[in-house]
């Protein structure tokens, strides 16, 4: 059985390929190879930095941080399963992969000295977009209160598909307007606590922006996150929307 790793670089190369690595990290791998990184928890940081028994790692990890060379990873706010202290470092010292995180992750960036990679990072806020390699990448509006407030999604334009994933928020159907269409995937977490969408949230947003398919996320990772996957799973089979459970480290190819 191939380790993770490999499975991603081997992926065959013409199609679009999404990884899922736990709680809210996927990997998007272009028709030509390249790599972009959302929101990657790789480490034990939460538990260690927080102090907090329900942020014990649940899920294994699947991924060393040196183990793949990203062209860009995404950090969409500073929450420490978001923006991994003990792995963004890492993955900004082959100095080719370049890091757009959110506003409010500055504070983080100075803490670990991160300030060396200067010209790899970008600070990023809704209505911001970017161009790198094979990604269009746009930045919208999301709702994750105050503890994140300039907390942001990501619509990622790939091989001729889009992508949305939500990032951490509250339903917020007024914004839906902001999402390009027709949407190929939508990513968005159902743990329903903390300011997220809950299960039947989550498909009330799938219900109105009417992907492709729909990949639920933010569960299993920690005992205090919540999030009931066959819960969402029922609700989104009664509405007959298409859905998406994806283990941690499978592929999903379209």
């Amino acid at each position: 059985m191939l380790d993770f790793a490999t499975k991603v670089l081997t992926a065959k190369l013409g199609q679009t390929h999404i990884f899922a690595t736990g709680q809210a990290g996927y990997i998007i791998k272009s028709a030509s190879g390249q790599l972009l990184a959302i929101d990657l928890y790789l480490s034990e940081c939460v538990e260690r930095l927080e102090g907090h028994k329900g942020f014990k790692r649940l899920l294994p990890q699947i991924l060393n941080p040196a183990d793949l060379d990203f062209d860009v990873v995404v950090c969409t706010h500073p929450h420490l399963d978001h923006f991994d202290v003990d792995s963004v470092p890492t993955m900004l010292a082959n100095v080719r992969t370049k890091l757009l995180c959110s506003v409010d992750c500055q504070k983080l960036v100075k803490t670990l000295l991160l300030d060396y990679y200067a010209n790899q990072i970008s600070y990023v806020a809704p209505g911001d977009g970017f161009t790198i390699g094979d990604f269009d990448i746009l930045f919208v509006n999301c709702d994750h209160g105050k503890g994140a407030p300039d907390a942001v999604g990501v619509v990622i334009k790939v091989d001729g598909k889009i992508i949305y994933e939500a990032g951490d928020t509250c339903l917020r159907l007024d914004r839906i307007n902001e999402i390009p269409k027709p949407l190929d995937v939508l990513i968005a977490p159902i743990n329903g606590v903390c300011g997220n969408l809950s299960e039947n949230e989550c498909a009330t947003l799938a219900e109105s922006l009417k992907p492709g398919i729909t990949i639920p996320c933010h569960y299993g990772m920690f005992a205090s996150h919540h999030g009931d996957v066959g819960l969402f799973y029922e609700i989104m089979n009664k509405k007959k929307l298409p859905c998406l459970l994806m283990q941690q480290g499978e592929q999903y190819t379209f």
